[in-house]
């Protein structure tokens, strides 16, 4: 489980994190949700370790990130812009990889489904500043799945994939939900997450303004998809209460 704590997070005179709490459930798919410049990225660089709050804390496992490392062995992260460097190809990029890992304390699994499945291979010697945008996020999924982490965070996942690729991502969220993987992912697309999700966190001005399971928010907003729940929710303020 995931226990974030009263986080608080500036950047200069901004506040994009005010005392954010929330709770994660083990084995469910948990959609962050909110407008744009809610802090959905920075929440979930906090719990990666990319971003450290000001204040508060982020317990993964009952391990406290930006205080422990070990967490980072279960953890799958992939953002919605991957930085990787151009002169490396994928093939180098993967290698680099399996040997960081296989240097650690923890043992390694290895899935290299998505390696497979996107056909990696025909394209893995090419360095990675030649590929089309939509061809390093097959390289990103990958690489965020590849280590069979119990732990996944997905920042826009499918953002660039064609239909066939996206279907692919998703088969494969599902299907590692139904062996236990917890997962944290954003998308602006509502269908996606409606089709992934088994509970929303929607954010408002850097605070939870809903947590529990997508049935629930449907129904405390009276809307029939997440698309309207999610609008209904824009139309109240921080606390709740209707605008």
């Amino acid at each position: 489980m995931i226990t974030i704590d009263r986080l608080t997070k500036r950047f200069g005179e901004v506040t994009v994190l005010k005392s954010l709490s929330l709770a994660v459930a083990d084995g469910r798919v948990t959609a962050i949700v909110g407008p744009n410049a809610a802090g959905k990225t920075t929440l979930m660089k906090s719990i990666v370790g990319l971003t450290r709050p000001d204040s508060g804390s982020i317990m993964v496992d009952r391990v406290r990130v930006n205080g422990d490392e070990r967490y980072r062995a279960g953890l799958g992260y992939m953002p919605q812009i991957a930085r990787f460097p151009d002169n490396m190809t994928a093939s180098e990029l993967l290698a680099l990889a399996r040997d960081l890992r296989s240097g650690g304390a923890y043992p390694m699994t290895l899935d290299e489904e998505l390696v497979e499945r996107f056909d990696i291979a025909s394209f893995a010697r090419k360095p990675l500043r030649t590929l089309s945008g939509g061809t390093r996020q097959k390289v990103n999924a990958a690489l965020a799945f590849l280590f069979s982490p119990s732990l996944l965070m997905l920042d826009e996942p499918t953002a660039g994939l064609d239909p066939v690729a996206s279907g692919v991502v998703k088969d494969k969220i599902a299907a590692a939900r139904e062996r236990g993987t917890t997962f944290v992912l954003t998308s602006h697309v509502m269908s996606e997450l409606e089709e992934l999700a088994d509970d929303v966190a929607f954010l408002l001005e850097g605070r939870v303004a809903f947590a529990g399971s997508l049935d629930e928010l449907k129904r405390v907003t009276g809307q029939g998809t997440l698309e309207r729940a999610a609008a209904a929710m824009m139309l109240r303020d921080p606390v709740g209460e209707a605008a």
